[in-house]
């Protein structure tokens, strides 16, 4: 396929995954993430920039846009997938205000601003947009007050998006419930009961595996789902539709 894809957050669990599957199926990855990359010169081209900053400076990402299109090359760039995210935990009086910020920097304001700035590439491709959402856009709990808001801004934006850009460019949502990722498993550590819990809240008895998510994403991003705008996809288990009553 002679086609680019960006994909923000490309070296957490998902992100990672995302990159080995899109390369895979034969696209042209630009990967993004602020951390140095550990392993460079791999088949993905990677851009290390904290797209959380772009909102207050524009001149970054103005530079950050010409190195994207530099990588493209001969390939021209057909889908986005906003995939990175910050999660600052605590109830909204513990949470510092620098923390609601930054959330709402990376996991909203960032998507925008690379959708205006790549819009022309993704409308002259027929491309798309694929927002990696979450269940806490629909059901949260204690202490997820910034992230789930963020969440539930950006499956706005998806339907704002399909309905301001009409044809010009397809705009979906993904939204996981728990994946198994390194920060995920972290979060758990030393917790096997917990970790067990969870699992056997979701209907499907277990938690998603980041394979299944890039597989999702990669039929969002193909022509098979050409019908497919404004609408959000829960790859979530079941979670959503149980109905938890403590006995």
């Amino acid at each position: 396929m002679n086609a680019s894809i960006l994909i923000t957050g490309s070296l957490g669990g998902v992100g990672a995954q995302l990159v080995d599957s899109f390369a895979g199926a034969g696209w042209k990855v630009i990967g993004v993430d602020r951390a140095p990359h550990a392993k460079p010169g791999g088949k993905d081209a990677y851009i290390e920039a904290d797209i959380g900053a772009f909102a207050g400076r524009p001149a970054d990402l103005a530079a950050f846009a010409s190195e994207v299109r530099g990588k493209c090359g001969d390939a021209p760039l057909r889908a986005l997938i906003n995939n990175a995210a910050v999660q600052h935990l605590g109830r909204l009086d513990c949470l510092e205000p620098a923390a609601i910020i930054e959330t709402m920097n990376v996991n909203v304001t960032a998507p925008m601003l690379l959708v205006r700035e790549f819009l022309p590439e993704l409308e002259a491709n027929k491309g798309v947009i694929i927002n990696i959402g979450s269940v806490h856009a629909e059901a949260t709990k204690p202490e997820f007050s910034a992230y789930a808001t963020s969440k539930a801004a950006l499956h706005g934006l998806t339907r704002a998006l399909a309905v301001d850009l009409g044809p010009r460019v397809r705009v979906v949502t993904l939204a996981p419930a728990a994946v198994n990722t390194p920060m995920m498993k972290a979060g758990f550590e030393g917790n096997d009961a917990a970790l067990k819990a969870l699992k056997g809240v979701h209907p499907a008895g277990r938690i998603g595996e980041p394979e299944e998510i890039a597989k999702i994403a990669l039929f969002l991003a193909s022509d098979d789902a050409s019908f497919l705008t404004g609408a959000t996809l829960y790859a979530d288990g079941g979670i959503l539709s149980r109905l938890h009553d403590p006995a």
